[in-house]
């Protein structure tokens, strides 16, 4: 059996958790027997490869990549839904003739493909990393920080992030922040609701961004019917795309990883602890967070080691900078995955501060399967792995206040920390993860094995 890979980007340029997972999956298939390509995509504004479909392999996995920058996108239409990548799409399924597509990100693919499949009669599924199918960011995060349930009839809500997350990508901080507060980011979408209809203005930028925003949801909630079936990490993601209607079959699977489980290195008397912080340094993970509650605590009570490439967000990392300045803390930069259990033994806790619905993040489960407690945001992608007291805790979503006082109960008995590392672990691997995955196929498999 042959199964194509869809990601929105990989190794190794791209190496987050949604990267790590089709990296995972694909190994994993391998060695069960199945024949894995994986197809990935360089955003436009990466360096540009010499052709528009490219080939590679990145540790014994075959990879066919498309450079967006040969077809970059032109309005917003085009981030989810670009009918000019149809044709690419079916160059590159018609040379690698998969029995099965199972896409992972659809971002730089855009729900065209799922055309593509459906007109070439090719089965195909998904692994529903985020919120895509139906929230703008991605997140479920609102202009103003607030969790979000969807878009609304009127999708003036969708209007208000696109507002919000335009001043962010053109390094407009202060604007990003004004338009954030409450309600002004909504006043900016019923300003250009009003602005449309003024004279000369209909069919203008401001008409189609508006056009595309409100048609988002409704071309991806049609183009998703193409999936057979989908896999959800969180049962939470789960619910979050049947209350916004999708009903195609999800199947709830946790993913798993790999990783050296031993227990942690025993601590020499008097070790101040370490907590740690191991992902994107971008507002929406919410290291300024963990920073303002770090700043707050007794002088010399802990150390903080900040992982993350500080590339990513200039004007996020300054902001960055300033608060650990006269503080216990190290900004690590970025790590080889294969250092990952090095790095975990070194910590006695991960924090994950995310102002946003994180779904089942690849550092929580690698800090859980090394022993390492964590403290999370309450957010129930998260929270679903939480035994209170046992392997961690959690604290307000965005809320410096809380955090302080999680971290205050921790550190006030040293010894607390050391007896919840020996009641934390994660047993589920990459290879459970990936048999239970391949059966999302079982009906092709079997026709297969009878041809």
């Amino acid at each position: 059996m042959r199964v194509a890979l869809y990601v929105h980007c990989f190794f190794p340029a791209h190496f987050y958790g949604t990267e790590t997972y089709t990296l995972e999956l694909a190994r994993q298939y391998r060695a069960l027997g199945i024949d894995v390509q994986v197809v990935t995509a360089i955003f436009a504004g990466e360096p540009r490869a010499p052709e528009l479909v490219t080939r590679y392999e990145y540790e014994g996995v075959p990879v066919t990549c498309i450079d967006r920058n040969h077809l970059p996108h032109a309005r917003v239409k085009e981030t989810y839904y670009q009918p000019e990548l149809a044709a690419v799409h079916e160059r590159v399924l018609r040379d690698l003739a998969p029995d099965a597509v199972h896409v992972t990100h659809l971002i730089n693919h855009t729900a065209s493909l799922l055309e593509v499949t459906a007109a070439l009669g090719i089965p195909t599924f998904a692994t529903f990393t985020d919120f895509f199918g139906f929230c703008f960011n991605n997140k479920l995060e609102a202009a103003d920080g607030s969790l979000c349930a969807g878009p609304s009839p009127s999708r003036r809500n969708c209007m208000a992030c696109f507002f919000r997350d335009a001043a962010h990508q053109q390094h407009r901080p202060a604007l990003a922040r004004w338009a954030a507060r409450t309600g002004r980011a909504r006043w900016l979408a019923l300003a250009a609701e009003a602005v449309r209809f003024l004279p000369g203005q209909r069919g203008g930028e401001v008409d189609g961004i508006l056009e595309d925003l409100a048609s988002r949801p409704g071309t991806l909630h049609g183009l998703y019917g193409n999936y057979r079936e989908a896999v959800t990490p969180t049962r939470f993601l789960r619910r979050a795309y049947e209350r916004n209607g999708f009903t195609l079959p999800l199947r709830s699977i946790w993913f798993g990883v790999d990783i050296d489980r031993a227990p942690k290195p025993a601590r020499p008397p008097g070790h101040v602890p370490v907590i740690g912080f191991i992902g994107q340094l971008a507002r929406h993970k919410g290291a300024d967070i963990l920073l303002e509650a770090f700043r707050r605590l007794p002088r010399g009570a802990a150390r903080l080691e900040i992982y993350g490439p500080s590339e990513q967000d200039p004007p996020h990392m300054r902001q960055l900078e300033q608060l650990a300045e006269g503080h216990a803390v190290r900004f690590a930069g970025t790590f080889e995955q294969a250092r990952i259990a090095e790095v975990l033994a070194g910590l006695d806790a991960l924090v994950i501060p995310s102002r946003w619905y994180e779904n089942s993040p690849l550092a929580l489960l690698n800090a859980l399967a090394t022993h390492t407690p964590v403290v999370v945001s309450d957010v129930e992608g998260m929270t679903e792995f939480l035994e209170p007291g046992r392997n961690g805790l959690a604290f307000a979503r965005g809320s410096a206040d809380d955090l302080e006082r999680v971290l205050r109960e921790l550190l006030r008995d040293p010894a607390r920390l050391l007896h919840m590392s020996a009641t934390t672990n994660f047993e589920r691997t990459t290879r459970t993860m990936a048999e239970e995955t391949l059966r999302l196929y079982d009906g092709l498999r079997t026709a297969g094995a009878r041809a």
